[in-house]
């Protein structure tokens, strides 16, 4: 029960933010009506051009196939971000040393904005799956290794003292008190890394491999094709707000086994 209470309470404001998205949208084009019905389409038009217009079929077809690379390319940067940010952080948490050295460096890496940085990382990774993975890891890795840090620090002194006073290491410390204690960070890292993942592959895919949402969505607006750029938008916000509900709802079920309040009423 505790964890279904959780996924409700989780879920309710997204509901509650998605309508609040559609009312903005449509209160938006209302104010600004110089944008157009040429160039700004409401959601009558977005569910006419996927669902009910004579080429809908085509649409959803093309849409659907640039979103599934999309997501390979997010998913795989997504994991490759996630897990060096969990390693990276392990190491810096347990010695400070090595976190004077390279923190410095990561937070100078991180002030360079991707977009130049891309032509770099095409050169080394070229334009495939690999250059827009590194892309895609990069806005990932960043915010998740400062989330995750604070929750291993955070983990209570009195456990790792009591794990040195029985002669365990720190890398025991480590992963027998800060990593459990740790679960709500790392879960929040997760649901602040998914939109994220999504927006690096886009870039990735406009800047990069010029294949996927990304790139479509770019050679829409020279061909005035904003049926398909507005559709295009919509759905990877959908899929953006699932996929971030869907880590929520882990985050419930894990945190009500496994956490830190875990048997607590």
């Amino acid at each position: 029960m505790t964890a279904v209470r959780g996924t409700l309470r989780f879920l309710a404001p997204i509901a509650i933010a998605s309508a609040l998205l559609l009312v903005i949208w449509v209160v938006f084009l209302n104010a600004f009506p110089q944008v157009g019905p040429r160039v700004g389409k409401t959601p009558a038009d977005v569910w006419e051009y996927l669902f009910s217009g004579p080429k809908s079929a085509d649409a959803r077809s093309g849409i659907i196939d640039n979103l599934f690379i999309t997501l390979r390319d997010a998913g795989v940067g997504f994991a490759v971000g996630m897990t060096a940010a969990l390693v990276v952080a392990s190491i810096f948490v347990v010695s400070r040393t090595v976190e004077q050295t390279f923190m410095p460096v990561a937070m100078l890496l991180r002030s360079v904005p991707l977009v130049a940085m891309t032509p770099i990382i095409v050169l080394i990774f070229g334009r495939g799956i690999v250059g827009v993975t590194v892309m895609v890891a990069i806005v990932v890795f960043f915010p998740a290794l400062v989330m995750i840090m604070v929750g291993l620090r955070a983990a209570p002194a009195q456990a790792q003292d009591l794990i040195a006073a029985y002669g365990g290491s720190r890398w025991t410390a480590l992963r027998m008190v800060s990593v459990p204690s740790a679960l709500p960070a790392v879960f929040a890292a997760a649901r602040v890394s998914v939109p994220g993942a999504l927006i690096g592959a886009l870039i990735g895919e406009w800047l990069g491999s010029g294949q996927g949402l990304g790139s479509s969505m770019i050679k829409a607006i020279p061909r005035y094709q904003y049926n398909e750029l507005w559709a295009s938008i919509v759905v990877i916000t959908v899929v953006s707000i699932v996929l971030y509900a869907v880590v929520g709802i882990f985050e419930s079920i894990a945190l009500s086994r496994f956490g830190p309040s875990a048997g607590k009423s």
